[in-house]
């Protein structure tokens, strides 16, 4: 009897089982449904983006030269803006884009520093780089960036072009989207940093700040893992963040030789003479081991690493422009760009030559842009090659630089943040070029200026130089 009885009971309990289960499920599934329809209707509500705006006085720019600079300076303006912090402050920061990008970073805010010394704006130089001074971790590490949006909430906004949300306060993320950890910004920010101090007379600002920017070399000393005291990255770690260039990387041992140049320079303003001695031994000892570890005199220029015997741009030119190379090597590696083509559509492309493609980020390839940080070219590397140019002697080679720099700017009304081979920003179903890109749109102000600074002192230049070269190369 008591068999029977269980027997009776048990479908009923199973269905009750049954019934709890589904409506569970169906209780969680309404809720992410809700979620989602409030999600979408939150992104939707954002202000489309607003077209690029060229500056209304763009036609009193005689020469596309400085129409080009004028577009640029506007460019880089455009990305400042007041955000909260999650200390409650508010700061002005520059952010690295509106659509892509509407955060600072910190490789783009230290590169884009360039261009906002020359403008003048030192409120917006200063308070950007307090934002990322007071997220300063104890071991001296700065964050990547200063963010308030998930990568995937960036893409959807921008894929349904609408305005990033900015009302949130935005906090520190020191791991890149590749879970490693960046070394290039944290020597940037310190570069940076003194030249605002020097540039605005900011004595104050570098002595406050003095024990802050030495603790983050020495985290970076952490990083150098070999009696050589070059730095060893992971893989996806620097600016070229799509590939897997691993160990000691020319770009950012460069990079990290000029932060400890300039902490040498600057250390009897801001520090003392045993500070002085320690940067200056630091910095002779990575130049020797950068020309003994990257320089290949039977190839005339630095190799990227270990691995990879392509020419990159970016740590060759900064070589160049900050002075680190000879004379003779810097003719090499300038001939050797000429001689592949590196600047002959947009300045200035990636690598002379390919990376195998399994070393390139899975994403990438996916979304069709494997050559994003290849045979694409940026305006910003195409500024340091104007630079580089100039400061050996190589004035055509500057003006010629200046001028596609210029009609590729002209030509959209935007520093665009990538363009293809062909010499058109890169463009696909899944991904469109940010515009404006305030990194390369502050080193083309600085280009500009380093450039003029250096004509200024031949007293036949004029402005027009660079059309008539434009008008030259358009005749050929």
């Amino acid at each position: 009897m008591a068999s029977k009885v269980t027997e009776e009971r048990l479908p009923k309990r199973t269905s009750w089982i049954i019934i709890s289960l589904w409506s569970l499920v169906g209780g969680l599934i309404g809720i992410v449904f809700w979620e989602l329809l409030h999600y979408w209707r939150r992104v939707l509500k954002q202000p489309l983006l607003a077209p690029n705006i060229i500056p209304t006085d763009i036609e009193n720019h005689g020469t596309i030269a400085t129409r080009a600079l004028h577009i640029a300076a506007s460019n880089l303006r455009a990305g400042i803006e007041r955000r909260r912090l999650t200390n409650g402050q508010e700061k002005l920061v520059l952010c690295a884009g509106v659509r892509n990008f509407r955060e600072p970073w910190a490789r783009d805010f230290g590169f884009a520093s360039f261009g906002l010394a020359e403008l003048e704006e030192y409120q917006a130089l200063r308070e950007g780089l307090e934002a990322f001074l007071v997220n300063q971790r104890p071991t001296g590490q700065f964050p990547v960036k200063i963010h308030s949006t998930n990568i995937v909430d960036r893409y959807l906004h921008s894929f349904l072009k609408r305005e990033q949300p900015n009302n949130t306060p935005i906090k520190p993320k020191y791991i890149t989207a590749h879970n490693t950890i960046s070394l290039d910004g944290n020597a940037l920010l310190v570069i940076a940093a003194l030249n605002y101090a020097v540039q605005a007379g900011d004595t104050g600002f570098g002595r406050g700040h003095w024990s802050g920017l030495k603790q983050a070399i020495i985290w970076l000393e952490d990083h150098a893992l070999e009696a050589d005291g070059l730095l060893y990255q992971a893989a996806f770690a620097d600016w070229a963040d799509s590939i897997a260039r691993r160990g000691r990387v020319l770009y950012t041992n460069v990079i990290y030789w000029k932060a400890l140049v300039e902490l040498a320079a600057t250390a009897p303003m801001f520090g003392d003479a045993s500070d002085q001695r320690y940067f200056e031994a630091k910095a002779r000892q990575l130049k020797d081991s950068i020309n003994d570890h990257f320089w290949r005199p039977d190839l005339g220029y630095y190799v990227t690493n270990y691995l990879f015997d392509n020419l990159s741009s970016g740590g060759n030119l900064l070589a160049i422009a900050w002075g680190l190379t000879s004379p003779e090597q810097a003719h090499a590696i300038l001939d050797n760009m000429d001689r592949f083509g590196m600047a002959d559509s947009v300045p200035t492309q990636v690598v002379h030559r390919a990376y195998p493609r399994k070393f390139i980020a899975l994403e990438n390839r996916l979304g069709g842009i494997g050559h994003y940080h290849t045979s694409a070219s940026w305006l910003w590397l195409g500024a340091w090659h104007v630079i580089a140019s100039t400061r050996t002697g190589r004035q055509a080679e500057a003006e010629t630089l200046l001028c596609r720099i210029s009609k590729a700017i002209v030509r959209d009304g935007a520093v665009h943040e990538v363009y293809g081979p062909d010499g058109h920003y890169l463009s696909s179903f899944w991904y469109t070029s940010e515009a404006p890109l305030t990194w390369s749109a502050g080193m083309v102000v600085h280009a500009h200026h380093v450039f003029r600074r250096h004509m200024a002192r031949q007293s036949d230049w004029q402005d027009t130089s660079i059309d008539a070269r434009c008008i030259r190369q358009s005749q050929t």
